[in-house]
């Protein structure tokens, strides 16, 4: 018997160390992935600053970071870390001040993610309660703890007055809500989006309108009339009839031309303080972005229920048939002799 011919197997110890090398590259990649994209979004969200150049009603990097972990997991935290690290680094105002802003940062989406887990939440968000918890507990609770820390960072190292200290936390926290509510509904969406089959072409004309009709509410909004509530029929349109798919899409385009118009004081945000438009802001956008999300996730969760109770009954027409192979024809029973019978007397 040839043994020198016999392929020589590998020791266990190789092949655990290996595959521990390839799980360990993948979360590098996903690592700097993530703290790639935190960047190159960090810096598009500033170009609509308000405060000391580093303070913005839309703030992407938050929506990136908490999909970032709802998709890949807790391990991608560092990729966070430093995407916020990098971006703070250049603005300053010196290095304690920027490590606590990063660790704020980082912290928000983390709590964001943990509050989301504790209430079972959904990645494909086809639940009423996952909308809710995606707008309650990851955007306007966990985004709590980033302007908390970050403004009393600024105002310990004296770049912040006492009296700028409120004003620029509504606009940092109103920055990483928006985030959260508009861009990583768009993500989730983005992650299991494929190009549908068998759509008749109206379909395609419906959706071609709904684009052009939001692109056309949006330039109304961002001008000097107050039309602002011009956008949630075409929230309301695409939430029902394109579920997730139409809502989350929209829903950025709508809060992302009112952050323009709040950015250039025009419309409903003419004449206010920072704060009152803020406020203003973070009401439209947190009830377009609740609107959008709780309409689709109610139709997809009706079409989910629709489903299963048609299969439900095909299923039952099944098991019937199966039992009576017939369809359910008997004959008739024979008529009772004693019907013919006098009454004994």
């Amino acid at each position: 018997m040839d043994y020198g011919a016999m392929p020589m197997e590998r020791p266990p110890d190789a092949v655990a160390r290996r595959e521990r090398l390839r799980r360990a590259g993948v979360a590098t990649l996903e690592i700097c992935a993530v703290a790639a994209l935190y960047y190159a979004s960090g810096k598009l969200g500033l170009l609509q600053q308000l405060v000391r150049g580093q303070v913005t009603p839309l703030w992407p990097p938050t929506g990136i970071a908490l999909a970032g972990l709802l998709i890949l997991g807790l391990r991608v935290w560092p990729g966070i870390a430093l995407g916020a690290f990098l971006i703070n680094i250049s603005l300053g105002p010196s290095l304690p001040a920027v490590l606590a802003i990063v660790s704020g940062n980082t912290l928000a989406p983390i709590c964001s993610y943990l509050l989301l887990r504790r209430a079972g939440f959904h990645r494909a968000m086809d639940r009423l309660r996952d909308a809710l918890a995606l707008v309650f507990l990851g955007a306007f609770v966990g985004m709590l703890i980033s302007p908390t820390v970050g403004a009393g960072a600024l105002l310990l190292a004296g770049v912040l007055s006492s009296g700028e200290f409120w004003p620029t936390w509504s606009v940092w926290w109103t920055g990483d809500a928006m985030g959260v509510l508009v861009v990583a509904p768009v993500l989730l969406v983005l992650r299991s989006a494929h190009l549908p089959k068998n759509v008749p072409a109206s379909r395609w004309l419906e959706g071609s309108l709904l684009v052009v009709a939001t692109v056309c509410t949006g330039i109304l909004q961002a001008s000097h009339t107050p039309l602002l509530f011009l956008g949630f029929p075409v929230l309301i349109w695409a939430a029902f009839r394109f579920q997730r798919a139409g809502a989350a899409p929209c829903a950025l385009a709508v809060s992302a031309f009112a952050i323009v118009a709040a950015a250039r004081a025009t419309g409903p945000f003419a004449n206010h303080d920072l704060l009152t438009n803020m406020i203003t802001l973070q009401a439209f956008n947190g009830s377009a972005a609740l609107t959008a999300l709780l309409i689709g996730a109610a139709v997809t969760e009706r079409n989910q229920t629709q489903r299963e109770i048609e299969q439900a009954c095909r299923q039952l027409a099944d098991m019937v048939e199966r039992i009576d192979p017939g369809g359910g024809h008997r004959p008739e029973p024979p008529e009772h002799e004693g019907d013919d019978e006098e009454e004994g007397g």
